[in-house]
């Protein structure tokens, strides 16, 4: 081998060395911005466990977990963040002592109760994003319109019977809708998992999918589900993605809106 050539080669050498130095130090940034993001889910149960336990996996430094109800026996088959020996506790309290014991680093505050608008008024602005995790449209429509006013983004899911979806809003953004353009302004009936069913392994699918839209707002990489719906039918396998335009008629997100009054507790 003449010398040029071992010239080349050392010279590639240093470069292949001086790249995985730059995707250490990469990482070890995105790892360190993380540790300084705080994160709010709204229910804590089918879809929140896997958010909860996913986020805090990945080193979010602090997650604020809303949820008044209990965890109950028929909750365990789909809200792995509980167990047997957390009946009866508040679902807070059970995921905060499941995560702490996992993640005792990131810190988890916990509201047992009905979230009012002063509290956003006084908290979102905080807050990095917003999870919900929450199974019924009253609570949707009143966390969509504090993000909206608040300019928080939003990561939306839902998972019913053998379907889910997941879809981010971006209130900052003059181009992102917001879950009432989805929806619109007409009375919906609410259904939740524990009366019509949900087949256990799509909340996880969701609850996952909506961890890792989570964690590209917060490093900024990548491409989120802003502006698009994904649509997961488990029965089939199928994996859709429809696109959603902002409205111009939204009460919530468009020029003309007045949004003074936030809507019902969560």
């Amino acid at each position: 081998m003449d010398k040029a050539q071992l010239l080349r080669d050392k010279s590639q050498c240093l470069l292949s060395v001086n790249r995985e130095e730059q995707k250490k130090q990469e990482k070890q940034e995105k790892q360190e911005k993380l540790v300084h993001t705080k994160v709010l889910i709204v229910g804590v149960g089918g879809l929140g466990s896997p958010v909860a336990l996913y986020l805090a996996a990945a080193g979010v430094g602090e997650l604020v977990l809303v949820d008044f109800d209990r965890v109950e026996l028929s909750n365990l088959q789909r809200q792995i963040v509980h167990d047997t020996t957390q009946l009866g506790q508040y679902k807070t309290l059970s995921a905060q002592a499941t995560l702490q014991a996992r993640y005792p680093d990131v810190q988890i505050i916990v509201i047992n109760q009905a979230i009012k608008e002063e509290w956003f008024k006084k908290n979102l602005g905080s807050v990095d994003v917003v999870v919900d995790c929450s199974d019924n449209f009253a609570t949707r429509f009143a966390i969509n319109a504090a993000c909206v006013k608040s300019g928080t983004p939003l990561v939306s899911g839902a998972a019913l019977r053998w379907g889910g979806q997941v879809t981010v809003f971006l209130p900052s953004q003059p181009y992102s809708p917001c879950y009432r353009c989805l929806y619109g302004d007409q009375e919906e009936q609410s259904e939740v998992c524990s009366e019509t069913g949900v087949v256990t392994p799509l909340v996880g699918i969701i609850g996952c999918t909506q961890s890792m839209e989570v964690l590209k707002i917060l490093l900024n990489i990548g491409k989120t589900l802003c502006g698009k719906v994904l649509l997961f039918d488990a029965y089939t396998g199928a994996l859709r993605t429809l696109k959603l335009h902002k409205d111009p008629a939204c009460p919530i997100c468009s020029k003309n809106s007045d949004i003074r009054k936030i809507g019902n507790p969560i």
